[in-house]
C-alpha cells in the first residue's frame, strides 16, 4: 500500500496509548506473528492482515469486545480510503473486524460448515493465538483484561463462563491452528480456570451433582428398606399358601447392593457407569410392569395385600435411584473439571437428600400405601335415597318390619344414626337399614377383614366409626356408606372411651380428645400406675383417676371438651357407673363390700359442685343399672335379696333437675334378665312363656306383658334405639310395632 508506513505508525500509536491497560502492542505482535503461520489458508491475505491490524485499534477501558470491534471497523472505513484501498476490500476488512466482536468457541461442526469463511477463520484463529502464547505472557494478558474492567467481580464471573465455554469447544476453526496451538491453549485455559476458581467464591457450585449422587445412593437404600417391609406383608388377603416369599427379599438385596454401585456411577463420566445406571433403571421398569400385571383382582373373598403397594413403591424408588445416577453421570461429562472440592452447597445437598428421602417414606409412601390398600379392598353397595323416620314402638304384639339376612348378627349390636340403623356383620361388613322399613340402604364391606367390626355412632349421628381387625378405625358417612377418613396408625390401638363426643383412651393412663376424622385435639395424662375412666357431656369431660401403686386418694377432674383445658380437680371416692343425664354427670357412690351403691350423686360438670344426692334403699341388692331417658335417670334394681328365688324388679325414675323420685314401678320380672331402656323411660326385657316369647314392659303406667309373634329369639337381648324396639330372629333383625 502506498504510504503504509504512516498508517502503521498511526495504528501502533493507538495500541500503545497511555490510557490502555489491555490489548497493547505485545498483543498485536502475537496476533500478527500467528497470522503469518496460516495466512496461506485465506483467500484475501491483504484484507485479513488489515483486519488484524485494525481489530483492536480502538479500545475504551471497560468496553466490550463487540463495542471495540464496531468502533475499530468504523475507523478502518474512515482511514483506508485515504490510502487508495478499493471499497470492496474496505467492506471485507470491516466485516472481518466485526467478526472479532464475538470470540466464542466455534460449534462442534465448525471445521466443516456448509459454506466456509476462510478469511474469517484465519483471522479469528490468529486473534485467539493469544490463548496459546507463553504461559507468563498469557497470565499478563489475562490480568490486563481483568484490570481493564470497571467491575472486577463481574469481570471474573464473565471470564469464568467464557473460559468454560472455550474449553467445551474446539478453540480454533482451522485444522492447522488446532494442531499447532490447541494443546498449549488448553493448558493455559485450564490454568486460568484454576486461578479463577480460587478468586471466585463458589459456595454453591456443584450442588446439583452432589444432590443427584446423594439421591441415587439414599433412594436405593430406601428401596431396600421398603422391600424388607414388603417381605413381612402378603400379596393378597387372605394370603395364598403358595405365595412366593423371595421377590421382596431379592429386591431388597438388589437395592442394597445397588446403593454403592450407583454412588460410583453418579461420580463417573464413563460409558460403563452410564450403562450400569441404565441397567438398574431398566430392571426397575421391568419389575414395575411385572408387579402391575400381577396385582390381585379384588372380589368379596380376595383383597389386595400391603405387599403390593410396598413392592411398587420400592421399585419406584429404585427407578428414581437409577435415573438420578444416570443423569449425574451425563451431567458430570460437562462439569467434572469445573467442580470444586466439597463446599457448602454440596454439603447441604448431602444432608438434604437423605432427609428428603426419609420424609418421602414417612409422609408419602406410607400414607399412599395404606390408602391404596384401604381403597382397593373396600366396596360400597346400594343407592341410598331419602332416609325414613322410625315409628315409635308401642309394643302391641305385632311386628313393624323384618330386615333381610344379617346372619351372625343380632339386634343388640345395632346402633342408631340420623340416617338409619347400622349393624355390623361377620366378614368385615357394615350394613345400614332404613329405620322405617328395615330395607337395606347401603352395605360397606372389606376384602381384607374376615371379622365382625366394632361400630359406634359419632358426629351427632352423621358418621359410623367402624373398627376393623388389622385395619383400624374407619369413618363412614352414615347417609351414603362412603369412607370419609381412616384414622392414622398411632390411634389404631386405642379404645373408644366414648363415641359422642369422641374420646379415646390408652392403657398407659392417657385420654385423648379426638375429632371424627382422627385428628387429636388434646391429650390428658393421668400419670403412671393409674386407672383412668371418663365420661363427657357436650361441653365437659369428667375424668375418674384411681392410683394403683401408692396410697394417694382417687381424683376427679374436669376438662374442656374442645381444648382439653383443666377446669377443676378434687379428691373423691371410687365413683362407678357414671352416666350423663340432662347435662349432669351422675355417679354411684360405693357401698362398701356390696355391689349396690350407697347413693347416686349428680355433679355439675363445669364446676364440680354436687347438684343432688339420692340415697339407694338398703334393701336393694342387685346390680343397680343406670340409664338416661330424657330428663330422667332410670334406675333398675331388685327390692330384696339377690337370689334365684327373687323374681322381682323395681324401676325408679329420678328427675335429673331436682333429684326427686318421679315415679317407681315394681314388676314380677327376674332381676337377672338383660333389659333395654327406651328414650321415653320404658324398661323392656324378654322372657319365655308357655306359648312363646313375651316382652316385659315396665313404665310409669305400670307393668304389662306382651306376647310376641313366632320367630323372635327370646335368648337374644332386645335393643332400644330411641323409642324403636328391636329384637332378633333367625338371621334377621325385627322391629316391634
Amino acid at each position: 500500500m502506498p504510504g503504509s508506513a504512516s498508517l502503521a505508525d498511526e495504528l501502533v500509536a493507538r495500541y500503545v496509548e497511555r490510557n490502555r491497560r489491555a490489548y497493547r502492542d505485545q498483543y498485536l505482535a502475537i496476533v500478527l506473528t500467528a497470522l503469518d503461520s496460516f495466512i496461506q489458508l485465506s483467500t484475501d491475505p491483504t484484507s485479513v492482515r488489515l483486519a488484524a491490524w485494525f481489530h483492536r485499534a480502538v479500545h475504551e477501558p471497560g468496553g466490550t469486545p463487540s463495542e471495540d470491534a464496531e468502533a475499530s471497523a468504523r475507523l478502518a472505513e474512515q482511514l483506508l480510503p485515504q490510502y487508495g484501498v478499493p471499497p470492496i476490500r474496505i467492506a471485507e476488512v470491516s466485516r472481518l473486524i466485526r467478526l472479532t466482536g464475538d470470540l466464542a468457541a466455534p460449534p462442534p461442526d465448525a471445521y466443516a460448515p456448509p459454506r466456509r469463511d476462510a478469511n474469517g477463520d484465519v483471522l479469528l484463529d490468529a486473534v485467539n493465538a493469544i490463548l496459546a502464547s507463553d504461559p507468563s505472557r498469557y497470565a499478563v494478558h489475562t490480568a490486563e483484561v481483568r484490570r481493564d474492567a470497571s467491575d472486577r467481580k463481574a469481570a471474573l464471573e464473565h471470564r469464568y463462563d467464557e473460559v468454560r465455554e472455550l474449553l467445551d469447544g474446539h478453540l480454533y476453526r482451522t485444522q492447522l491452528a488446532r494442531q499447532r496451538l490447541g494443546p498449549v491453549a488448553r493448558v493455559n485455559l485450564e490454568s486460568e480456570l484454576a486461578g479463577l476458581d480460587s478468586e471466585l467464591p463458589a459456595p454453591w457450585r456443584g450442588w446439583q451433582q452432589a444432590a443427584l449422587t446423594a439421591t441415587a445412593t439414599f433412594t436405593a437404600i430406601a428401596a431396600a428398606v421398603v422391600a424388607i417391609a414388603a417381605s413381612g406383608a402378603s400379596w393378597q388377603t387372605p394370603a395364598a399358601q403358595d405365595e412366593p416369599g423371595w421377590p421382596p427379599i431379592a429386591l431388597a438385596v438388589l437395592s442394597f447392593f445397588s446403593a454403592p454401585i450407583l454412588f460410583r456411577c453418579a461420580r463417573s463420566a464413563s460409558q460403563r457407569a452410564r450403562l450400569i445406571a441404565g441397567a438398574v433403571l431398566a430392571i426397575a421398569v421391568t419389575g414395575l410392569l411385572v408387579a402391575w400385571a400381577q396385582v390381585p383382582r379384588t372380589n368379596v373373598a380376595v383383597g389386595v395385600g400391603l405387599r403390593v403397594p410396598l413392592m411398587i413403591s420400592a421399585l419406584l424408588l429404585l427407578l428414581i435411584a437409577g435415573a438420578a445416577a444416570l443423569v449425574a453421570s451425563l451431567l458430570r461429562t460437562r462439569t467434572a473439571r469445573f467442580l470444586p472440592a466439597r463446599n457448602l452447597g454440596q454439603q447441604l445437598a448431602w444432608l438434604a437428600a437423605p432427609a428428603a428421602v426419609a420424609l418421602t417414606l414417612l409422609l408419602i409412601i406410607q400414607p399412599l400405601s395404606r390408602g391404596y390398600v384401604l381403597g382397593s379392598n373396600e366396596r360400597v353397595e346400594g343407592t341410598p335415597g331419602q332416609a325414613g323416620k322410625a315409628t315409635p314402638s308401642v309394643l302391641d304384639g305385632s311386628v313393624a318390619w323384618v330386615s333381610g339376612s344379617v346372619a351372625g348378627t343380632g339386634a343388640e349390636e345395632a346402633i342408631g344414626t340420623r340416617y338409619g340403623l347400622a349393624i355390623p356383620r361377620p366378614s368385615g361388613v357394615v350394613e345400614m337399614l332404613d329405620a322405617a322399613t328395615g330395607e337395606l340402604r347401603w352395605r360397606y364391606s372389606r376384602s381384607d377383614s374376615d371379622e365382625k367390626p366394632v361400630i359406634a355412632a359419632t358426629g351427632n349421628g352423621d358418621y359410623v366409626l367402624a373398627q376393623f381387625a388389622d385395619v383400624g378405625y374407619l369413618l363412614l358417612d352414615a347417609n351414603t356408606g362412603q369412607r370419609k377418613a381412616a384414622w392414622p396408625g398411632r390411634t389404631r390401638d386405642r379404645y373408644i372411651q366414648q363415641s359422642q363426643p369422641l374420646l379415646t383412651g390408652e392403657r398407659s393412663g392417657k385420654l385423648h380428645g379426638v375429632d371424627p376424622s382422627g385428628h387429636e385435639r388434646w391429650t390428658y395424662d393421668s400419670g403412671d400406675c393409674t386407672d383412668l375412666g371418663a365420661i363427657a357431656t357436650a361441653e365437659t369431660v369428667v375424668t375418674f383417676v384411681s392410683h394403683t401403686c401408692d396410697d394417694r386418694p382417687d381424683e376427679m377432674a374436669a376438662l374442656d371438651v374442645q381444648s382439653g383445658k383443666k377446669l377443676w380437680t378434687k379428691t373423691s371416692d371410687t365413683y362407678r357407673r357414671p352416666v350423663v343425664v340432662a347435662g349432669l354427670v351422675v355417679v354411684a357412690e360405693p357401698g362398701g363390700d356390696s355391689d349396690v351403691p350407697a347413693a347416686l350423686t349428680a355433679i355439675e360438670p363445669r364446676t364440680g359442685d354436687v347438684r343432688w344426692r339420692w340415697e339407694v334403699p338398703r334393701t336393694w341388692s342387685c346390680r343397680t343399672l343406670l340409664n338416661a331417658a330424657g330428663k330422667y335417670l332410670i334406675v333398675v334394681d331388685c327390692p330384696g335379696p339377690s337370689s334365684l328365688e327373687n323374681r322381682k324388679s323395681i324401676v325408679t325414675a329420678i328427675d335429673a333437675n331436682t333429684g326427686l323420685t318421679a315415679w317407681q314401678t315394681q314388676a314380677p320380672v327376674s332381676p337377672r334378665v338383660k333389659v333395654t331402656v327406651t328414650a321415653d323411660g320404658r324398661v323392656i326385657s324378654l322372657s319365655r312363656g308357655a306359648t312363646g316369647c313375651i316382652a316385659n314392659v315396665i313404665s310409669q303406667t305400670g307393668f304389662r306383658q306382651v306376647r310376641l309373634p313366632t320367630g323372635i329369639s327370646c335368648n337374644r337381648d332386645p335393643r332400644a334405639v330411641g323409642n324403636l324396639v328391636l329384637t332378633s330372629g333367625s338371621g334377621t333383625v325385627i322391629a316391634l310395632r
